[in-house]
Order: structure tokens, then sequence, then C-alpha cells
């Protein structure tokens, strides 16, 4: 059994994940654009500020290389926007507590300090909550799509329930307010 079997397609929960990884992709592609601008040294320890952050040419590149992944999510959509905001968040949120560990270190290759670090976790917490919303929680409700596709049977059952006649006379309950 695949990951993907279970989840639905085409479902309005789509444009939460196309949108939320455009937003950031296009967000990371300028950060590392405005870097590669600034012609900084490739693996420099130091980097130098960028928008508030600082940065050298190998983060500059990674930052293109994430926004392109989300970019490329947006642009196909649905399950596979979700699954690559998941990863790519789960990927900022570990990068943000290994960078903090290298902090003032000769291994600090991405030039990260203290505003680089708390980015990485806000970022990550934003393109992975895009990815998980709808999809993850504890008591999805019965009409959402993840649930409906991970119980069938059940949701069959309510389908066939809400369908059936009031008392058998072939019309429907009515309605209370």
């Amino acid at each position: 059994m695949k990951l993907l079997d279970e989840l639905p397609v085409d479902h309005r929960l789509g444009q939460v994940y196309r949108y939320g990884a455009g937003l950031c992709g296009v967000a990371l592609l300028v950060f590392g654009c405005l870097g590669f601008a600034d012609g900084l040294a490739f693996f420099s320890t130091h980097g130098e500020q960028v928008a508030g952050l600082s940065s050298n040419g190998l983060l500059s590149f990674l930052s293109i290389l994430f926004a392109v992944a989300l970019i490329v999510g947006a642009v196909i959509g649905g399950n596979t926007a979700s699954t690559i905001n998941i990863v790519v968040g789960a990927a900022f949120v570990l990068s943000g507590f290994v960078n903090l560990g290298l902090l003032d270190s000769s291994a600090n290759f991405l030039a990260f300090r203290m505003p680089n670090v708390m980015f990485s976790f806000i970022m990550g917490l934003v393109v992975a909550t895009f990815g998980m919303y709808g999809r993850v929680s504890w008591k999805l409700p019965h009409d959402n799509p993840y649930w409906r596709a991970r119980h069938p049977e059940r949701a069959d059952a309510e389908q066939r329930r809400l369908s059936l006649p009031a008392g058998g006379t072939g019309q429907r309950p009515p309605l209370t307010q």
C-alpha cells in the first residue's frame, strides 16, 4: 500500500496547500536571490545581512532550492503540494535545531545567527501547517475527505443513512430548527 493511495484527490483543501507552498516559496526565492545579488562568499561562516537575516552563498543557494521545491508543489497542487509542504516544513524545523547547536562555531557553514534560527522555526511551522491543514488531526469531522478516505465503510454507511427516506414514506425527514 502506498501512502498516497488513501488520500483524496481534487478537493478544496488542495488550494490551501497550493497557496501556502506558493507564498512561502516566493518568500524564500526572494531571500535567496537577494543573497546572490549581493555576491556573498559561498562558505563564509560569518555571512552578511540580507533582509534582516545573516546569509552566505550556500544559504542563498539552499533557499532557492527549497523555494523551487515549494513552487513546483504549488504548480502541481493537491496531495503533492501537501506532502512537499510537510517535508520542507520538517526540514526547516530540523535545520533550526541543528543550526542552533552550531551557532558561533566553525561548523556554521550556513552563517546562521539567532534571527535565522527563529526564522527557520517559524517558516518550518508555517509551511508544515499549510501541508497538514485538514489532513492531520486527532478528530477530523466526518465530512472531511481524509476521514472519508480512511474510513470508507463508515462513510458509506453515513451517506446511506442520510439519503434514506424517513419512516419508509419516500420523504426526507423534516428539518429541525
